[in-house]
């Protein structure tokens, strides 16, 4: 065949098979009752999975209870009214059974919304999902290893020499629930930038040039995170919150954003 020939020949069109989509997704779309129907499912399937990490937390409670006291060592805790213990051990189930089925809950998350990624969206869904989920037990690690504890010390050395340390059960574990959670949550603030930065809403240039602001709502973060008034620990979460956004910046700029 000659150059000629081969300018004349007709094109040949494309089959299906020659197209190949540019996310490489071949779902089925779903209407919104669908849509509503599976997310009703994905509820359900993650609320059973909280009863029942929930229930089985209950039964080892005492265990639990030991450990989250090991910060307040040398305190007596009292139960100040009847059935306090009780419904402390309920609160302490609860929280634990949904740090349980936190994985669960979240594979019933990724889920329902991996169908409408594309094949981009879908490589860095596990990186994100998987950096959020170790930050926010570091975050509990952290409260558990230095926030907890310097806290207590805190209030057992002020006044100790005054005052018998005698603390009531309901009030303590209400104190530790809330700032474990809570410095979980404000760990994820690395994740929350990346994102940010991903989606070209906030440059790393700009997140850098807030570092003032950032400074000054970290010591207003950890005021309102911390539910204790001492400066240690609201310092010492401050000081994290600092260094995650600062890490949170460090990421933005490796993905050249």
């Amino acid at each position: 065949m000659t150059p000629s020939d081969l300018e004349t020949a007709p094109s040949k069109a494309p089959t299906d098979a020659d197209i190949q989509p540019d996310d490489g997704l071949n779902d089925v779309e779903m209407s919104l009752f669908e849509h509503l129907e599976e997310l009703r499912f994905r509820i359900f399937y993650a609320l059973i999975a909280v009863a029942i990490a929930i229930v089985g937390c209950f039964f080892k409670v005492n265990l639990i209870v030991k450990v989250l006291e090991r910060p307040a060592q040398g305190v007596k805790f009292l139960q100040l009214a009847p059935g306090e213990y009780f419904f402390v051990s309920l609160k302490v189930a609860a929280y634990s059974g949904i740090l349980v089925a936190s994985p669960f809950i979240l594979y019933q998350i990724i889920q329902f919304v991996l169908p409408g990624l594309t094949r981009s969206e879908r490589r860095l869904l596990g990186p994100i999902v998987l950096g959020s989920s170790v930050l926010f037990f570091v975050g509990i690690l952290f409260a558990y290893v230095a926030l907890i504890p310097a806290a207590l010390n805190f209030f057992i050395q002020y006044g100790g020499d005054v005052v018998e340390q005698l603390w009531s059960i309901d009030r303590y574990f209400e104190f530790v629930l809330l700032l474990l959670f809570s410095t979980g949550i404000a760990f994820q603030i690395p994740v929350i930038q990346l994102l940010l930065g991903l989606t070209g809403i906030v440059s790393s240039r700009q997140m850098l040039s807030g570092w003032r602001y950032v400074i000054l709502g970290a010591a207003i973060l950890g005021a309102v995170l911390t539910p204790s008034t001492d400066p240690l620990t609201q310092s010492l979460l401050g000081g994290a919150v600092v260094g995650l956004y600062f890490g949170g910046i460090g990421l933005v700029i490796l993905t050249g954003h």
